[in-house]
């Protein structure tokens, strides 16, 4: 209950302060992608249940590729701030692991499964490791295969570990660990 309130109260908070920031990406990520700049997509939650994530439109659609300002929304993480809408809606938390497309989660078997009873979050210790995912699949000649075998099941053991070991306290470890790599990239 403590860590719902908690994300109420700062989910408000950072959606009045960067209500500027999200509405000025949409604007202009509607520009370069030829697109509305905001879309929903559809992810595993907590208990396997799908929802749709708010994210800030990346790709353009007549090219179905990464936009100039998408690719600086996407390393920025900019791309991410409406998913403070999730949070407040009670379908994300600031912390736990992030929510994936159908097909990843919603499919563990045995004790992986226990991943699912956490609210999927904004950010992570699996975030943070591959925060530069795409860069790394991108260098690889099977991307799907090498996230597949390599990443995913890293994240799913990472994951179970912040499920043994979740409170209060490592919630803002990873929260200040987050903010610091944010301000250093």
């Amino acid at each position: 209950m403590l860590k719902r309130l908690i994300n109420i109260f700062f989910s408000i908070i950072m959606l009045v302060l960067f209500s500027w920031v999200i509405i000025l990406s949409i604007f202009l990520a509607s520009i370069d992608t030829s697109s509305f700049g905001l879309f929903l997509q559809e992810r595993v939650g907590q208990y396997g249940k799908t929802f749709n994530i708010f994210k800030i439109r990346t790709i353009n659609d007549k090219t179905s590729k990464i936009s100039k300002f998408g690719l600086f929304l996407r390393k920025s993480k900019l791309d991410e701030l409406p998913q403070l809408l999730n949070i407040l809606l009670g379908q994300m938390s600031f912390v736990g692991p992030r929510p994936d497309i159908p097909g990843y989660y919603d499919l563990l078997k045995g004790e992986d499964r226990k991943i699912l009873e956490l609210k999927p979050g904004l950010t992570s210790e699996a975030s943070l490791k591959y925060y530069n995912e795409e860069s790394v699949l991108q260098n690889e000649p099977n991307p799907t295969v090498y996230n597949d075998t390599v990443i995913f099941p890293d994240k799913v053991r990472m994951n179970l570990e912040y499920y043994y070991n979740h409170s209060i306290y490592e919630d803002l470890r990873i929260i200040f660990k987050t903010i610091s790599k944010f301000f250093r990239k």
